[in-house]
């Protein structure tokens, strides 16, 4: 292990400094930012590149250090040490208690998610249902992930893409789509029910279709969603780095909007336009998301099946389960599967799930 720069022990400056470790995964990353975000004050993104097996020992054995990392191709870590340190990620856990390490204890380590270590070796994780963590004085159980939509980001987006969607009749409907997800599969299959299912709730109300696609989306579901559906739409298909990405602007101008329910975080995104909701089952045979059996029959996969076993006799702590987050948003009237009928309109949009994450990272910093 490198050794580590002596603690730093100038004064404090004024504003608490914060350094957001920045997860590899995107979902994780929107989550972190967003928390970073909301604090209201300046704060360090730190980019990490890491090895893909050199730091296996530290990250299994819950130890610290950076021996996971390529130092040269990462933002340095060097004092002065933050007084918060935002991290999300199995690989980031031993650099940020090698962080806490050099500031000889100083550094709150807030982990957003679910943690490798015992949650105990953390000031404060946020995590959601599906982690299934124990109940603990430093944990935070949200409802649904943190995330970035807020009403003036949804407003500067509307104002940019509304000249580019004005040829799309109303109502429009988002069809947001995610990816493959541990026991679930977004195959050719499945996004062909995704298509005709969406593409008749457009028809019935004389709409169109704005879809898109993301980071996870099989090619095989993307050439599935790219074809003519019969009603007017428009596909984006992701693409990294992409300033022209219309998510944004999709959320903003939609009126209901279609989520594929294997991504939580878009489905937290979609929710806090307050707008209808529609949850997509991925499965349609004997692996539903939603309870009882379909008689249909989903896409194939090894990785699903795996995945199905060790949630069945593998440790809890390896596995997720999304459909706690599902039954929550189904039972709170905030959403409905798709093709059932949508509850009461929801009411205004609060997002209490950041103020309560707000207040215990800052709770932290008196």
């Amino acid at each position: 292990m490198p050794t580590a720069p002596a603690p730093d022990s100038s004064a404090a400056a004024t504003a608490p400094l914060v350094w957001l470790l920045e997860p590899y995964r995107a979902g994780e990353q929107q989550q972190a930012l967003a928390l970073a975000e909301a604090l209201g004050g300046p704060f360090a993104r730190k980019r990490l590149r890491h090895h893909r097996l050199r730091g296996a020992a530290t990250n299994l054995g819950r130890g610290s250090g950076l021996a996971g990392i390529d130092r040269r191709r990462s933002d340095a870590l060097a004092p002065p040490w933050p007084d918060l340190l935002i991290t999300a990620g199995m690989r980031n856990e031993p650099v940020a208690r090698w962080i806490r390490e050099c500031s000889g204890g100083r550094t709150r380590l807030v982990h957003i998610g679910r943690p490798w270590a015992d949650p105990a070796a953390f000031d404060l994780v946020i995590t959601t249902p599906q982690y299934r963590l124990p109940q603990r004085p430093n944990v935070l159980h949200n409802d649904l992930p943190l995330h970035r939509v807020h009403a003036d980001r949804l407003a500067a987006a509307a104002a940019r893409w509304a000249p580019a969607l004005e040829h799309l009749p109303a109502p429009r409907i988002a069809v947001i789509v995610g990816g493959n997800s541990g026991p679930y599969t977004l195959g050719a299959r499945a996004a062909r029910r995704l298509l005709a299912d969406a593409a008749a709730l457009a028809r019935d109300a004389g709409g169109s279709l704005l879809i898109t696609t993301s980071p996870r989306t099989p090619t095989a579901a993307r050439r599935v969603l790219e074809t003519d559906c019969g009603v007017p739409a428009q596909c984006y298909v992701w693409r990294a780095g992409d300033p022209d990405n219309p998510y944004f602007g999709y959320l903003a101008l939609a009126d209901a909007l279609v989520v594929t329910a294997d991504s939580i975080s878009m489905l937290a995104e979609a929710g806090a336009t307050g707008k209808p909701l529609y949850l997509f089952d991925l499965g349609d045979g004997r692996h539903r998301m939603r309870p009882g059996a379909g008689a249909g029959r989903d896409d194939p996969r090894l990785g699903a099946v795996l995945y199905r076993a060790l949630m069945r006799w593998g440790w809890q702590r390896l596995s997720r389960d999304i459909t706690l987050v599902h039954r929550q948003l189904i039972a709170s009237g905030r959403a409905a599967w798709l093709g059932e009928a949508l509850p009461a309109a929801p009411g205004a949009v609060t997002d209490v799930d950041m103020q309560r994450a707000l207040a215990r990272v800052r709770a932290l910093l008196v």
